[in-house]
């Protein structure tokens, strides 16, 4: 029998899990929600949750597992930011910021920049999804993008500020990463690569 939750206690139920496990995929999460706490949901709601609580999914041990959120108020915030969120003046990071930067030191491997068109390099076939998420992140910096299979394209809306956004893009990956990587310039084209 499966007992109705309010979202809330669906969301608890599920962060306890991840806590406890290493789930690899959503169908898994879903039988240990049901064996656990007697919860039947839809891929479509498990798919909203995770999103919602900012889970991202993360290598450990050579496979991906879902991951929770680090704690707010750790270091930055959603890269492109302006303002009291670039300068960390909100004290905390918001689980959608969390999983853009989570998911830029993972697979964003270089970027450029020069007037308003931004492009980053990640490993083959990895361009796709990190655009949808910087898609979901929805900055306000961010006009659009464009993915290949190694290449992500952004249109930065500042005419001027593809320099600032792949700065910052870079500052917030380098933070989820082990960096050896050095910050330089030739031209206009600002360039760092992993």
């Amino acid at each position: 029998m499966t007992t109705p939750l309010t979202k809330t206690a669906r969301h608890a139920r599920i962060a306890d899990i991840l806590a406890r496990e290493q789930v690899r995929s959503q169908e898994e999460l879903a039988d240990l929600l049901e064996r656990y706490a007697g919860v039947h949901v839809t891929q479509a709601t498990l798919s909203r949750d995770l999103d919602e609580l900012g889970i991202v999914r993360l290598r450990s041990g050579g496979a991906l597992v879902y991951s929770l959120p680090e704690e707010p108020g750790g270091p930055g915030s959603h890269p492109g930011g302006t303002g009291a969120r670039a300068s960390g003046a909100s004290g905390s990071e918001s689980p959608h910021d969390a999983r853009l930067a989570r998911y830029l030191g993972e697979l964003m491997t270089s970027a450029e920049a020069s007037a308003n068109l931004v492009v980053l390099r990640t490993p083959a076939g990895a361009a796709q999804f990190l655009a949808s998420v910087i898609d979901h992140a929805a900055l306000p910096e961010v006009l659009g993008t464009v993915a290949g299979d190694d290449t992500v394209l952004l249109i930065a809306r500042d005419p001027a500020g593809g320099d600032a956004l792949a700065a910052d893009f870079l500052r917030h990956a380098n933070r989820r990463r082990l960096p050896s990587a050095a910050v330089g310039g030739s031209g206009s084209m600002a360039h760092w690569a992993g």
